[in-house]
């Protein structure tokens, strides 16, 4: 069962999420926090989490920061960004800083809880409406990376799907590898590439005309 904490400044909105979330009986709401300080205190305590739900504004903490800072000390804890804000800013900051994906609060629960398995699965679910200014933007941002030769034509082929979002059940059945290969491979692209994650790894390949 995934253990969920659910981040917002308003009760009534963790409630809604909490009873969405629950329909499913992979997903169990552990804790809930008002804002980002409290959910690092939360983590400090031990508290056993695989994912967050993350609103962007809050007071004392905002959504942003506490990202970048649980990202730091806490990497294997999965973020969903959630927020009512329709703007591309937000997205490329949460992503850079490792969120896991990026929804709107309008989504519906078939939705969200779709969002939750994806990123549970290693993928990149990221809203249609934001996707449409956040891809444009990454491909107009900065100079673009040469790709490194050191990559093998099946990494290339792994680093092109986790841009176009697909899972690691996705891409080994695509290219008819068992997912341990395709973790493994996953693994070596990081540390060629230098980069820190799989959100890492998408951005780049988005960038660099891969996906």
């Amino acid at each position: 069962m995934w253990r969920i904490l659910i981040v917002d400044d308003q009760s009534i909105v963790r409630q809604g999420l909490k009873v969405m979330l629950e329909q499913d009986e992979k997903i169990k709401v552990t804790c809930e926090a008002e804002n980002g300080q409290e959910a690092i205190e939360l983590l400090e305590k031990n508290h056993l989490i695989d994912l967050i739900l993350m609103d962007v504004r809050m007071p004392i903490m905002n959504g942003m920061e506490a990202t970048r800072l649980i990202k730091a000390k806490w990497p294997q804890v999965k973020i969903l960004i959630l927020t009512t804000f329709n703007d591309e800013h937000y997205a490329m900051e949460t992503l850079k800083d490792g969120a896991s994906g990026f929804l709107l609060k309008t989504a519906d629960s078939e939705r969200l809880i779709r969002a939750v398995h994806s990123i549970m699965e290693n993928a990149l679910p990221i809203n249609e409406e934001v996707a449409a200014k956040v891809i444009p933007n990454l491909l107009k941002r900065g100079n673009h990376t040469k790709i490194p030769t050191k990559l093998t034509e099946r990494e290339l082929a792994i680093v092109k799907r986790i841009g176009e979002g697909k899972t690691n059940k996705e891409i080994a059945s695509e290219l008819y590898l068992s997912i341990g290969t395709v973790k493994n491979n996953i693994t070596n692209i990081l540390q060629k590439l230098q980069l820190r994650d799989r959100t890492q790894l998408a951005i780049f390949a988005i960038k660099n005309n891969l996906a």
